[in-house]
Order: structure tokens, then C-alpha cells, then sequence
């Protein structure tokens, strides 16, 4: 497995799709891993060359114990560009990852050339995420496990494909604590409301219709009115889009690629 290092850390990634395609970094929600993004990718691989990254925590990648930040996990995903030699990129990202995406193209503008912002936000419940990483902290991921499932799913596609929610929820309790616990103080301490303005990329706002976690009133409402430049998409879908809506998750994200090439 190819991994890059920075600041002592291993973090893990994988390219797919087209070597000329248009470059696509894929950035995971908190509690999952790149395998969020499979059934997506037979509709993006035509199109795009795809690096998919798991966040410092998840998946194959380390997680160092303490508290992590957006400036440094965006910090992760350029390090990894570097060594992919994506000079830049469409950086999309669900929940934790469009948290990271829209980082990472405030502190390193000339890496993201459009935003994919999947069922994200730009203000969290700090209470919320402190008590979570609380939680996590003194009893593992095991005691919040069947909490995110729930929130993360919409329970009529869970009843239809109870392998998918049990296989959501068995990795969600073997993630390491010090990760899922890491990444949600970078959550929970996040600022990028009052930054929204700065963003300068072109930017897809994927909103859930199901979606209890992020919904459009109050979080992708507000993405939507600050960033410039802006198209939002409702998807039938709770929180994870890559699962519940993958074809329509892939072809607006071809689709919005497209619109921008016309507009150049």
C-alpha cells in the first residue's frame, strides 16, 4: 500500500481511474475509510484520475494520539498531492472531508482548482463534538457506534441494506479512539464560517434530502450563500452520499467538472 509521511505520521492513499484524466482528491467522512468512495468510482474512474486519501485516524493511515486540527489534516492532504504529483486538483470531501476541502483551499489556494462540499459543514455544535470526543475518549468508539450509524443513514436504506449499515457500524467500532477522537476535536474546533467569503474555487454543494447531520437549513444553506461561486445539488440521500446515492453522487460531480471546462 503507498503511503506518505509527514511530521512522523503514515498516511494512506490509492490512485485510480483514467492516468490523463482530470485530478480528483477524495477525502473521507469521520468513521470511514477510502472504501466510502467504491461505488462511486465506476462512474468516476471514466472521467477522472481519482486520490482517494484516509485522514490521519482513519483507515490504514496512523493515528497519533491528541487532538488534530483542519489546518494540519489539510496540511496531510497537500503533503500526499506532492508525492502524487497532483500540482493541483477537485478536492471533494464528505462531512469530515469537505470540512478539510474547504482548509485546505483557504490556506493552500493554488491546490484546488473546484470543491466537491458533500453534506458538510462550516459550523458544528461545539457542545456536541466536545461531548462526543469525550465520550470516545473514556469508552471508544463502541459507545457512539450505533448513535453515528443512525445519523449517518437514513433508516429505510439501512432496513433495505442491513450488510451495508452492520459493516458501517463494525468500522466505526474498530477505528482507533485516539483517531475517530482526534477528528472530531478538529470538528469541534473548527473556524471557517466567517472565512467562507476567501474561497475563490468553483464549488459543489451536495446536499442530502435525508440528511439529519448537515442538513441544507443551516449548514448547506450557508455554504451556498457565502462561497462566490456556487452550485448546490439535492440528493436522495442521508449523510453518506457515496453509499446511499453513488451513480448520482459521481455524474454531478462529472457533470459540474464539465459546466466549469464550458464556463474556462
Amino acid at each position: 500500500m503507498p503511503f506518505t509521511s509527514r511530521a512522523g505520521v503514515r498516511l494512506h492513499w490509492k490512485l485510480d481511474g483514467i492516468p490523463d484524466g482530470i485530478r480528483l482528491v477524495l477525502l473521507n467522512s469521520i468513521g470511514t475509510d477510502i472504501g466510502l468512495w467504491d461505488a462511486t468510482l465506476p462512474e468516476l474512474r471514466q472521467t477522472f484520475r481519482t486520490l482517494s486519501i484516509d485522514t490521519r485516524g482513519h483507515g490504514a493511515s496512523d493515528a497519533p494520539d491528541g487532538d488534530y486540527d483542519l489546518a494540519g489534516l489539510a496540511k496531510d492532504v497537500a503533503a500526499i498531492m506532492d508525492d502524487t504529483q497532483f500540482e493541483d486538483a477537485f478536492v471533494a470531501g464528505v462531512s469530515l472531508g469537505g470540512m478539510i476541502a474547504m482548509q485546505l483551499a483557504l490556506d493552500h489556494p493554488g491546490r484546488v482548482s473546484a470543491l466537491g462540499l458533500i453534506c458538510t459543514s462550516a459550523a458544528m455544535d461545539r457542545d456536541s463534538w466536545s461531548q462526543r470526543v469525550d465520550t470516545v475518549r473514556a469508552q471508544g468508539t463502541d459507545a457512539i457506534a450505533e448513535m453515528a450509524v443512525g445519523r449517518f443513514l437514513s433508516s429505510g436504506f439501512a432496513a433495505e441494506n442491513p450488510e451495508v449499515a452492520e459493516r458501517l457500524r463494525d468500522a466505526i467500532r474498530a477505528q482507533p479512539d485516539a483517531g475517530y477522537a482526534g477528528a472530531g476535536a478538529a470538528i469541534r474546533d473548527m473556524e471557517l464560517l466567517d472565512r467562507l467569503g476567501e474561497i475563490i474555487a468553483p464549488t459543489l454543494v451536495v446536499v442530502g434530502r435525508r440528511d439529519i447531520s448537515t442538513p441544507f437549513e443551516g449548514h448547506g444553506d450557508l455554504l451556498a450563500r457565502r462561497i462566490p461561486k456556487v452550485r448546490t445539488v439535492h440528493l436522495d440521500a442521508a449523510h453518506l452520499p457515496p453509499l446511499e446515492a453513488p451513480v448520482a453522487l459521481a455524474l454531478a460531480m462529472v457533470e459540474f467538472t464539465q459546466e466549469i471546462r464550458k464556463s474556462e
